[in-house]
């Protein structure tokens, strides 16, 4: 693949990113768990004969697209930084298998001095949204985008600690994201880090246990998902998830959020939304097995 024809950031809208089929083991869900936060007492997360798979273990299967725009040249992946993520689940991922994926250059935003990329990546299990925020590609004269969301009014119906481990990014990194960064302090105070940082993915998912718990749902039976990466969050901080309940249900289900470090938002604009009931419990995938990437855009 090469780059499309015209300079400006926009011409790379509706450009395909190609397909991949990824395997995985039960180790790997496994290991994905654990490195987001799970406890070993939560065996139907760590224990494989009891393991539901975590939706968004699927964002780890998917790390090759946003890294391939990177790659041909879209923008400096030296300063491009990930601003925001969207998840939504199709079905339950199954213990262990093969994902067929399929990826695409969804919107180009104008942010003046800078453009936002959407990858777009569909499986039959979820479709998975990367905002790439990337320095020096504005100017192309295209639509701004949607404004940051505004946060909620009035106090938190809900506060609970988030913890982090100081072996967080080292753990989290094995499951695809190898950006030296996570784990180089040479790397890190090259991208303007006092020292390796946490994925936004990690810190992302992370707050899918508590929320789960506060919905009265269980976290593999997440339907959706989104967040911006608005600061750093460094392997062993202590965050606080601060949550709001829908003010109309019927209208939409989901879970206002934000994940604070000391005072600070790290991840904002968040919404999270959970099945619940005898369906939940009783949709889950067990044996292994392979699917195409049948979604439409």
């Amino acid at each position: 693949m090469s780059a499309p024809e015209g300079t400006g950031a926009g011409a790379w809208r509706g450009r395909p990113l190609g397909e991949r089929t990824v395997s995985y083991e039960e180790s790997d869900a496994i290991l994905y768990a654990l490195a987001i936060g799970a406890d070993a007492t939560d065996l139907d997360l760590v224990f494989e004969e009891r393991l539901r798979v975590l939706p968004t273990f699927a964002l780890t299967l998917a790390q090759w697209a946003p890294d391939a725009l990177g790659a041909l040249g879209a923008f400096d992946i030296r300063t491009a930084v990930h601003g925001a993520q969207r998840l939504e689940v199709l079905a339950p991922l199954p213990r262990a298998g093969k994902v067929a994926m399929r990826a695409y250059v969804g919107d180009v935003w104008e942010k003046g001095s800078a453009a936002v990329f959407d990858v777009v990546v569909v499986s039959d299990f979820s479709v998975a949204t990367w905002s790439l925020f990337a320095p020096g590609r504005g100017g192309f004269g295209g639509e701004r985008g949607p404004s940051a969301p505004a946060v909620p009014p009035g106090p938190t119906d809900h506060r609970t600690e988030v913890a982090t481990a100081p072996n967080q990014a080292a753990l989290y990194r094995l499951l695809g994201d190898r950006h030296a960064m996570h784990i180089d302090p040479e790397a890190a105070r090259a991208a303007g880090q006092p020292r390796p940082f946490l994925h936004g993915l990690c810190s992302l998912a992370a707050a899918t246990l508590p929320l789960a718990r506060y919905a009265g749902a269980h976290p593999a039976d997440l339907v959706r998902l989104e967040g911006r990466f608005a600061a750093p969050v460094f392997p062993g901080d202590l965050l606080t998830a601060h949550t709001w309940e829908p003010t109309d249900a019927a209208a939409s289900p989901d879970l206002r959020f934000e994940l604070h470090n000391g005072g600070r938002a790290a991840v904002s604009g968040g919404r999270a939304a959970y099945r619940t009931g005898r369906a939940a419990d009783t949709e889950t995938a067990d044996a292994p097995r392979q699917v195409g990437a049948s979604a439409e855009k």
